[in-house]
């Protein structure tokens, strides 16, 4: 069994993974501030409460509970909001992560994870994306997490860590056991807010973009289940302490669906028309993007089991209904 610290393990996708490394045989040691996540969620190893970026309760942390390995997935990741606030994602998202590395070298952990996002990529030249594709964020969220890789990438040459780098594409989804979801006050993607709007339990959804050169207009994302993205955890985990060299690795489910195709899905699962208007395209979104995953395949073994858009909306929709 590894000791692993998971600092946001408190959140959506921090949890989910808890989980999965505790069915695993590790113990998960959840470090959260709780501005995201819940006690609640907090259910497969102990929960200490503390921001990452004050450096002496961290090392307190790391003292008391001597990690082998650490997850790094607290993080702010609302990219429409990282333009207006991007002085909160650089702190967030660049500060915090600098001093996660530096308390690690300071307590001689060779490896770590980094929860990052496929935002680093921008409007990619060609799709599927793949981690050879010359990163251009579009927005301050993805220059965040790719500063926050660099700072992996630094750490790893001059101190010896060994790290992975994980890009999700749009996590989604709910645990199949209906013990883990996405806070409903907290949702901010497409996935949940469309279903929120098709229950009457939000405002209408909003297409964003209409004008793309897509194939119906709206634009196209890769959505990949959270307890996909939870098993890739375990899988790199296994692979890092097992001497697995250091790189960067695409999680998504290699499809592409556009908004309008989300919509249509959301609507077979709630039964219910979904109120939509149409606004304009946001300030760094791309056209399209989804995901190779030959890489993540080769490397730990993992290919998603959730590759259809209706498995992940229906698992969102019993979330929610559970809680509403």
């Amino acid at each position: 069994m590894a000791i692993i610290l998971v600092t946001g393990g408190a959140g959506y996708i921090g949890s989910h993974t808890c989980k999965a490394l505790s069915r695993a045989g590790h113990l998960p040691v959840t470090y959260d501030n709780l501005s995201q996540g819940t006690p609640q969620a907090v259910r497969w190893g102990p929960l200490e409460i503390g921001d990452v970026r004050d450096e002496q309760r961290l090392d307190a942390i790391f003292r008391q509970y001597r990690p082998q390995a650490v997850m790094h997935f607290s993080a702010s990741t609302d990219a429409g909001a990282s333009m207006k606030e991007p002085a909160t994602f650089y702190s967030n998202n660049v500060v915090a992560t600098v001093v996660v590395l530096d308390t690690m070298r300071k307590h001689g952990i060779s490896s770590g994870i980094l929860s990052s996002s496929c935002a680093v990529y921008g409007n990619a030249a060609s799709l599927p994306v793949e981690e050879t594709t010359a990163p251009a964020p579009l927005n301050c969220y993805g220059t965040t997490k790719l500063m926050a890789e660099q700072a992996f990438q630094d750490f790893g040459q001059a101190y010896g860590l060994h790290w992975v780098a994980l890009r999700y594409f749009n996590a989604a989804g709910a645990d199949k056991d209906g013990e883990l979801g996405e806070r409903h006050d907290n949702a901010t993607q497409a996935v949940p807010r469309a279903i929120r709007a098709a229950l009457g339990l939000g405002p209408p959804f909003c297409i964003f973009g209409t004008d793309y050169m897509t194939r119906d207009g709206s634009a196209i994302r890769d959505y990949v289940h959270v307890e996909d993205i939870a098993d890739a955890h375990v899988r790199t985990i296994d692979y890092l302490l097992a001497g697995g060299a250091s790189t960067v690795i695409n999680l998504g489910s290699g499809k592409g669906i556009s908004v309008l195709e989300l919509i249509a899905s959301v609507e077979e699962s709630t039964g219910r028309k979904v109120p939509t208007h149409n606004g304009p395209r946001r300030a760094g979104d791309p056209e399209a993007l989804y995901a190779s995953t030959e890489r993540a395949h080769r490397l730990l073994g993992w290919q998603p089991r959730h590759t259809n858009i209706d498995d992940i909306t229906a698992s969102t929709t019993r979330w929610i209904l559970r809680g509403s």
